[in-house]
């Protein structure tokens, strides 16, 4: 089967602005190849104990991160891909109008496409996912490579389809350590994670001892992906899976609703996570860039939220807040 790759090229700063645009388009199945990631590992290196990278790698550092995307190479998928490059170049327009401040770099925001089959590119995402820390203790690592867990570490095994993520992104690793913060504190707490993907953050709460755990996703796909990774952790029994839009039509009271969403749909969701959280819950929220957190922390508040923590990661930030 034939589709249409659209590669998009930009910096650091810019993936993270394509990313929000792509979303905000409804584009979901995303993939970056970001050699500043690269770099990171290099800087680290004592801490992920290597001695020998390949030269290979170490060259890919030069050239511009790459954000992924793919669309059916039909009459809609042709003009879908015509409207995300006129979103692109609008991006590069506002940057240089100086609508971002005059000290962002996008970098060339330059879009390219062309037909590829399925057979080329389904499994070639699987190059850049490896065992990798997103808190100090959890763990995420592909189904198909190894990992010896050291003493403490809990690993989430998981195959995230092409879709629905690797769980490395900086909004999940927000969301993942502050349920970590709050299920230490909490030992046996109910969880409601809201747009669940791929189920790393459901898996995560029940590793780290959450009671119930309830995930909703509203992708057919993405249940299904989330199912299979919850049989794969063995934990068919302590998570749910449900098809949904946010909370409509869910009758369930939480202790802690975990939202890695878009800012629009974490004030959306707020509202409704009042409701399903037991007085003293604890709505925790992310996907949203910093440039929104002040608007979206004035909707938490005014759904009767006392903000308790903000955190954040680059572009990113993560919101903790107390009913």
């Amino acid at each position: 089967m034939k589709y249409i790759e659209l590669k998009i090229h930009a910096s650091r700063q810019g993936v993270e602005m394509v990313t929000e645009m792509l979303m905000r388009n409804g584009i979901t199945a995303i993939s970056v190849d970001d050699p500043e990631d690269l770099q990171d590992i290099l800087d680290k290196k004592n801490e992920y104990g290597w001695d020998y990278i390949d030269d290979a790698l170490k060259n890919r550092r030069q050239r511009d991160a790459q954000v992924r995307v793919y669309l059916d190479d039909t009459d809609e998928g042709r003009r879908q891909l015509q409207h995300l490059k006129i979103e692109v170049m609008k991006l590069k327009s506002l940057e240089l109008e100086g609508k971002f401040g005059w000290d962002v770099d996008f970098g060339r925001l330059y879009a390219e496409s062309e037909i590829v089959d399925d057979e080329d590119w389904k499994d070639k995402w699987k190059e850049n996912f490896h065992p990798a820390h997103i808190t100090d203790r959890i763990v995420v690592k592909p189904t198909w490579e190894g990992y010896d867990a050291k003493a403490g570490e809990l690993v989430i095994e998981i195959d995230p389809g092409m879709a629905f993520g690797t769980g490395t992104h900086e909004t999940t690793r927000l969301c993942m350590a502050l349920m970590q913060l709050y299920l230490t504190r909490a030992a046996g707490a109910r969880v409601l994670d809201v747009g669940c993907g791929s189920g790393i953050l459901s898996i995560g709460a029940a590793l780290l001892g959450a009671s119930e755990v309830t995930g909703v996703e509203i992708d057919p796909d993405a249940v299904r992906v989330a199912k299979e990774n919850v049989d794969k952790n063995g934990m068919t029994g302590e998570i749910r899976i449900l098809e949904g839009d946010l909370t409509e039509g869910l009758e369930l009271e939480a202790d802690i609703l975990v939202a890695n969403l878009m800012a629009d749909l974490v004030v959306r969701l707020a509202g409704p996570a009042a409701e399903h959280l037991a007085e003293g819950g604890v709505f925790i929220s992310s996907g949203i860039l910093a440039e929104k957190r002040e608007s979206v922390s004035e909707a938490i508040r005014g759904a009767g939220f006392t903000i308790e923590r903000v955190v954040t990661d680059g572009e990113w930030c993560a919101i903790a807040a107390r009913k």
